[in-house]
């Protein structure tokens, strides 16, 4: 048993994520075309857009349709269906926790896709500032917010049906992932009402500054992603946790420098061992690059699955695999 958890805590992270995310891509992407379907509910980008080749749906899509019905059925007998919905969303949740955003969800891994591409080309990528990084942490929970909210007024009557889905007409998955299929039916402008035309346009600008960020932010798109804030609000009863002793930290910023979202206390906390924060996609490039002994660890059901070592750093250094 020694063995293979030694065996488990020396592997080279970055390609065992890099073919676990290949593999979330094709069953999420192209699973449709193989008769697969994981269901309505899922935590991450499955775009209900993506006509035939999607293998589950983005939960975001049915949670704004069943938002938008009738107040007197939403808050009567069709408000099972509505928990309902969110327990099969908890469920799928609670197996990977953020790591849905780390290693399932397709546009984070179009987002790491155009990093190798820029790392390649030996651009440098951006930072913020902690300034600039607690000014954007609110944004994703207004998202979150608005995306309940909008189709709420569209119920009640306060705002007009032709606002539809209003955060899947500006999400950049929605003309992104259909991509993959050959599909580009969405990267157009609805001309059909005021409503829609500004919708889409708005949806279009997003795209563009989806790609742009992408290439000199790392996981530009999920600073602001407001299924990343959902995912917050579930994450405590998950299985799967990241945590952090800190008596064995020395606070070296190793951790730190290799987070692909710039999470600071991930270096500078000590005192609390659940060191997950909502920004955090559970990528665990933080736990390959710590160098000490179970400073940083993976655990699922309360079990350490993956731990910092000093010899999985050492020897995941020789292949250069502790960084980006």
């Amino acid at each position: 048993m020694s063995r293979l958890r030694s065996a488990v805590n020396n592997l080279d992270l970055r390609r065992l994520r890099f073919w676990l995310q290949l593999a979330f891509f094709a069953l999420l992407v192209y699973g449709g075309y193989f008769a697969i379907n994981l269901g309505n509910n899922l935590p991450t980008f499955a775009c209900g857009f993506n006509q035939e080749g999607r293998g589950g749906v983005c939960f975001l899509l049915p949670l704004q349709h069943l938002m938008a019905m009738n107040w007197k059925a939403l808050f009567g007998y069709a408000g099972l269906g509505v928990l309902t919905a969110f327990l099969w969303f908890a469920l799928w949740f609670f197996v990977l926790n953020k790591a849905w955003c780390g290693y399932a969800c397709p546009l984070g891994t179009i987002q790491d896709w155009i990093t190798a591409l820029r790392t390649r080309l030996g651009i440098r990528y951006a930072r913020y500032s902690q300034a600039q990084f607690r000014a954007l942490t609110p944004i994703k929970y207004v998202l979150l917010a608005l995306t309940i909210l909008i189709p709420l007024a569209i119920g009640g009557g306060l705002l007009p049906h032709t606002m539809g889905t209003p955060f899947c007409d500006i999400c950049p998955g929605r003309m992104v992932i259909p991509l993959f299929t050959g599909d580009a039916s969405q990267l157009t402008i609805d001309f059909s009402s005021k409503t829609a035309m500004v919708m889409t346009a708005l949806g279009m600008l997003v795209t563009g500054l989806f790609f742009t960020g992408a290439f000199i932010k790392k996981r530009f798109f999920c600073f602001f992603c407001p299924m990343s804030a959902l995912h917050y609000l579930f994450s405590k009863p998950a299985l799967l946790k990241l945590k952090k002793d800190g008596d064995k930290c020395t606070r070296c910023g190793d951790c730190y420098r290799v987070c692909d979202m710039e999470i600071k206390e991930i270096a500078d906390e000590v005192n609390e061992p659940r060191i997950m924060q909502d920004d955090c996609i559970l990528c665990l490039k933080c736990v390959a690059a710590c160098p000490e002994d179970g400073a940083l660890k993976a655990t699922f059901a309360g079990i350490p699955i993956y731990e910092s070592t000093e010899q999985g750093f050492i020897k995941r250094m020789h292949k250069g695999n502790a960084s980006e």
